[in-house]
């Protein structure tokens, strides 16, 4: 990924190039904020590979899609024998990135309970494996990326104001598409040509009023939308000239309405795992059979990811198990 592959000329997006140029050669942790898809890991790859740090790795984690409970393990690594079923020391995703960058995308998602512990690498450069005492060095540039108002999770007290500070030494805010019309042509035409190639279409032209809709379309899904529109198509395409059907961009908006629900989502898919594991553990907590075992933390960890997410276990027990024999067995193992 090189800024050849960033592609835009509007005033908008020049501003984006002339920051990107002025803080790749420097190791600043950088915070890309903007809306979903409007391309804040092609920002971050760019960066990454016009900076000194080009040669070694890009490594990505997005802290959204990784289930809470892992996600301690997944960014600094574990010991042998940190939890049942950690059989062997593995290495995090901080240490893979040793030399080079970590990209954190929807760092917003971070839970409050695991930015103490990325404060302290990123004000160290030291990290410390799940399970371990022994604390190594570690030479990697954070990039963070949010579709959140993270100044406003600050004062609402969901994220750590130092950690805040931390990651903002140098903001970038990527406009959105809707904000670099301009842009809209090019755009088509480098995914056109990517398409195209793919599907061994010959697809000379845009047709004048299919490109007049797209210009005045709101694109609430920003680039990835445009994206997706332009290989489907290409794919539907059956002469040198590409149309685009109207009603696929009213379609495009009902699915992007129904993005701006994920974040609450996820936070209910957390609770469905961890309740998930509850039920094949009978209520169960510790232990060999129990929940934590099986979600691979410390039950410490279990323990406060079930208050935070206000899961009442004793209520799951009851309704799981039927015996006073078997509330027993799991209140002996909570």
């Amino acid at each position: 990924m090189s800024l050849a592959d960033l592609i835009g000329s509007s005033a908008e997006f020049r501003t984006v190039l002339d920051e990107i140029n002025v803080v790749a050669p420097v190791d600043s942790a950088v915070l890309v904020q903007g809306e979903t898809g409007t391309g804040k890991e092609v920002v971050a790859r760019a960066i990454h590979d016009a900076s000194p740090r080009r040669n070694n790795r890009f490594v990505a984690v997005n802290c959204a899609a990784i289930p809470s409970a892992l996600l301690e393990s997944e960014l600094f690594g574990h010991e042998r024998g940190a939890f049942t079923g950690a059989v062997a020391q593995t290495n995090g995703r901080f240490q893979t990135a040793d030399g080079g960058t970590l990209f954190l995308d929807e760092i917003g998602d971070l839970p409050l309970e695991l930015q103490p512990k990325l404060l302290r690498v990123l004000q160290e450069k030291q990290c410390e494996r799940l399970g371990g005492s022994r604390s190594f060095q570690i030479d990697v540039r954070v990039i963070a990326a949010t579709n959140q108002d993270l100044w406003g999770m600050v004062q609402t007290g969901k994220f750590r104001a130092d950690l805040y500070y931390r990651l903002n030494v140098f903001p970038i805010t990527l406009p959105a598409l809707r904000e670099r019309k301009d842009d809209i042509p090019q755009l088509i035409e480098y995914f056109l040509e990517r398409f195209a190639r793919r599907a061994g279409k010959h697809i000379q032209h845009i047709d004048k009023s299919a490109l007049q809709l797209l210009k005045a379309y709101d694109w609430p899904g920003n680039i990835r939308e445009l994206q997706n529109l332009v290989e489907r198509a290409v794919i539907v395409c059956e002469s040198d000239t590409l149309f685009v059907a109207e009603r696929w961009l009213q379609q495009g908006s009902a699915v992007c309405l129904r993005a701006r629900d994920t974040r609450s989502a996820l936070a209910e898919h957390e609770a469905e795992v961890i309740e998930a594991a509850l039920a094949e553990s009978n209520g169960r907590i510790s232990g060999p059979s129990g929940a934590a075992v099986k979600l691979r933390i410390p039950r410490q960890t279990l323990e406060s990811k079930i208050k935070r997410l206000g899961i009442n276990k004793y209520g799951l027990r009851v309704r799981l198990t039927g015996s006073p024999s078997q509330l027993q067995a799991a209140a002996a193992g909570a």
